[in-house]
């Protein structure tokens, strides 16, 4: 090894001992939101590692504001190095977030949202824009030509969804090429200590070596025999590289509720079903004068009702449609998986059929896991459904 690297190392090794005195660095003007203090040590710990060029996983708990972290980190990449291009992939149900939290934190970010059967299959418009937005489905449709770009960083959103190093995201994922990459997750480990494998592996290649040689020095001991030597090895070295804050640390932080809207957008199908309905109830309408709406107010009250039930499922109108087109049961397991390991959940609505098709949903996604009966037990106790309240 040469006296160039071994002062190099020396170096990194030096600063990263000190890593719990991170520099702090000033919020960015054009950010429309004040940081909580905790966010404020996020944008300074990412800032830290983009200094040495190393990435890293944002671990925050759910509802601690890891978007607004992330925006105020594009944002400070800006002023730092002039306009640049960055991914930011995340699963369907989150794009119209994403796309409203920048809109309403940096309204001068230019984004694209890189979703839909007309988007432009390429890449060469993608410069003109700050944020470039996907879901994880388009990065797998479109990872032929998105491989060829480099971006200046990459962020997965619920990088859970790629905690496999063998399925077709990671691989995808692993593909693309950027200066830097972070991954955001609230749940870094759901299963084994193995799902921390290919979330730091994309966000910081080569720090925990091969697959093999990670399940055999830390996954397997430390899963299998509860070696504590082992577990606490892993952790220091994976200490600089993971930021993770709970509720609980942050709690004098945190406002009283935390409200989150997620936006579900409609199927083809279901779309084209809730179009005919609309469509009939506008010339009922427009075909009666207000007197005899007046008369008829009911049957407008049902056409509502009616088109509110098919935004839950078609199926629930009761008039021989499949329950296949339910955008928003889709959304609610996504939401469900990535949180019910360390959240209670309760899931209401004003549809008593609606919660029976969630219930149906919830048996056939846990038996599709293969979870152990005993765990089976402790999964269906988190989940608490409520059926409408009848006067």
């Amino acid at each position: 090894m040469s006296k160039e690297v071994q002062n190099e190392l020396m170096t990194y090794s030096s600063k990263f001992l000190k890593v719990k005195n991170i520099p702090e660095v000033k919020v960015p003007d054009a950010l429309k939101a004040e940081l909580r203090d905790y966010q404020h040590h996020g944008l300074n710990w990412m800032n830290f590692l983009d200094e040495f060029n190393f990435g890293g996983c944002l671990a925050d708990d759910m509802g601690l504001g890891k978007t607004v972290q992330i925006i105020a980190f594009i944002l400070s990449q800006r002023e730092k190095r002039g306009h640049t291009t960055n991914l930011i992939v995340v699963p369907t149900s989150l794009l119209f977030n994403w796309q409203e939290e920048i809109s309403r934190f940096a309204p001068s970010v230019k984004v694209l949202l890189h979703y839909g059967a007309d988007r432009p299959k390429t890449t060469a418009h993608m410069t003109d824009y700050e944020v470039v937005l996907t879901s994880y489905g388009m990065l797998l449709s479109d990872i032929r030509f998105l491989k060829a770009f480099h971006f200046n960083y990459i962020f997965l959103d619920e990088s859970q969804t790629i905690k496999n190093p063998d399925s077709e995201r990671y691989k995808a994922a692993r593909l693309l090429q950027a200066r830097n990459r972070i991954v955001l997750t609230g749940t870094p480990v759901e299963n084994s200590t193995f799902d921390l494998y290919s979330q730091l592996s994309f966000a910081c290649p080569g720090l925990l070596g091969s697959k093999q040689y990670f399940k055999d020095i830390y996954a397997i001991p430390i899963d299998k025999f509860e070696y504590s030597k082992r577990a606490l090895e892993l952790q220091q070295k994976i200490r600089p590289f993971i930021l993770r804050r709970t509720k609980k640390q942050v709690a004098k932080e945190l406002p009283e509720k935390t409200e989150t809207v997620i936006y579900c957008e409609m199927n083809a199908e279901q779309r084209r079903i809730y179009d005919a309905y609309e469509k009939e109830l506008r010339e009922f309408i427009a075909a009666n004068d207000d007197d005899e709406l007046n008369k008829n107010s009911m049957h407008v009250l049902t056409g509502l009702t009616r088109l509110r039930q098919i935004c839950n499922s078609p199926v629930l109108i009761k008039e021989g449609y499949s329950g296949e087109h339910a955008v928003k049961v889709e959304i609610l397991m996504e939401q469900i998986l990535g949180k019910s390991k360390d959240h209670k959940i309760l899931v209401f609505s004003q549809f008593v059929e609606m919660l029976d098709l969630i219930k149906a949903e919830l048996k056939k996604t846990i038996s599709n896991l293969s979870i152990s009966p005993g765990r089976l037990k402790t999964e269906e106790k988190r989940l608490l459904i409520s059926r409408p309240i009848r006067k």
